[in-house]
Parts: structure tokens; sequence; C-alpha cells
């Protein structure tokens, strides 16, 4: 049985919604903090598989664990995936965190159901040029990313960050919450791992090797948990 609880017209206005057109634009990064253990959460993945069919989102889940013990282990999640999660909500002063929860940018902290709050969340940033130029290729196994410098000394820290996902997986879920139901996931988080920290005043060249053929992206991010300054895939 597939799972459906947000209309589809919700849906459309997010993920039509057109965005501005500039010169070497960065994709919006929206990350949603997930759990096949919890019942509220598949509208927001139903959400994020939408949002994933654009361009000019980058749109990536993270399974937590937290919710595991209630019968069902999620099989994408991960502890580091619920630190992340965390560390988002104490730079945030926030005393709690939960599911579904989507962070956009780095920056917004949303209800990961509700379509046109994270809608609102997003019009900031649809467009929008990158604070730092990132150049991300790919030749086989091989990774190859570029930042220059940019002049001066950022004022904050920068963390490097790869990021791999799989870009749909199917699951029947068979204990806990969701019993019986058959679920698609999109752009589930294999790995997010840290290239380097950089502090912008020199250039940064980073090549490093692929195990597999999953669809790649590299996130460049203020430390610790700040604002998203640049993304790019490397499918």
């Amino acid at each position: 049985m597939r799972f459906f609880s947000v209309p589809s017209l919700i849906f459309s206005a997010v993920c039509a919604a057109a965005a501005p057109v500039y010169a070497d634009p960065s994709p919006v990064v929206v990350e949603l903090f997930t759990s096949q253990g919890c019942s509220s959460c598949p509208p927001a993945d139903e959400l994020l598989h939408r949002l994933a069919q654009r361009e000019d989102i980058l749109a990536l889940a993270y399974h937590v664990d937290y919710w595991d013990y209630i019968g069902w282990a999620d099989v994408f999640a991960a502890p580091e995936y619920t630190n992340r999660q965390r560390g988002y909500a104490h730079v945030g002063g926030r005393n709690m965190i939960y599911t579904p929860q989507m962070i956009v940018m780095g920056r917004e902290d949303v209800v990961g159901a509700d379509a046109m709050q994270i809608a609102e969340a997003m019009e900031n940033y649809l467009g929008h040029k990158p604070r730092v130029k990132l150049s991300v290729t790919r030749s086989g196994s091989r990774l190859n990313i570029s930042l220059p410098a940019m002049g001066e000394v950022a004022d904050k820290e920068m963390r490097v960050q790869l990021v791999r996902y799989m870009p749909l997986r199917r699951v029947d879920i068979k204990r806990g919450e969701l019993a019986g139901h058959t679920l698609d996931y999109a752009n589930v988080v294999e790995s997010h791992e840290t290239l380097a920290d950089w502090d912008g005043k020199a250039a940064l060249d980073v090549s490093v090797t692929l195990p597999d053929d999953l669809p790649a992206a590299v996130l460049v991010q203020e430390w610790p948990f700040g604002p998203i300054v640049a993304a790019a895939r490397a499918e």
C-alpha cells in the first residue's frame, strides 16, 4: 500500500514555482531529517521526492536513528545524521529535535511536511548567486573540487563536505507505526564526510576517489552548522 496524505495541489505550488535567472546559480540545499519509524514523516518524504526532481534544488534525506526503538529500525539511519540535526538545533538555540524537519540552506528551520512554509523559506534562495565560486568536476571515479581565494579571510571558517546519496529507494515497512506501508525515498544520504576546513584566504583544490557511481554533492558551509554558502552536484 502506498501512503499519500499531502494534497497534490500544494506539491504543485512548491515544485512548479519559477526561479529567477542569474549567472552561475547555486542550487537551494534542502535537508530533510526523517525516519521510517515516524508516522508523520511520509508526507515530508513525498515532498522531498518532488523537490528532488528540480535542478535548482539539492534535496537530501538524512534518516535519523532515534525512532528505531518503537519497533522498526530505519535501514538508512545513522547516528551521525542525528548528530547533524542536533548540531543545527544547538546553533539555532533550539532545545529539541523532531521529525520531519527540513533545514533550508543551513538557516531556515521548517516543519518538513508544511509545503507552503517550505516554499516561503526557499523564495529567498532560488536562483541565488553563491558567496564563493565552487567548481566540481567528475571524471569516472575521480572528483575534483576547486574554490578560488576570496581575497580576505572569511568571518567564520568554512567546511567543505562531500555527500553521496541514493536517488531512489523503496522499502517495505513491516513493523512500527508505518507497518504494512511500502514507501519510496528520494536522495537518501549514504555518506557525509568532511573534505577540508577553509578560511577563504587561499585557493583550495581537493581531489577524491569515489568508491562507486552514486551521485554526489559538495557543500561549502560556515562552521559549525551555519549557512551553506555554495553547493554543487557531481552526478
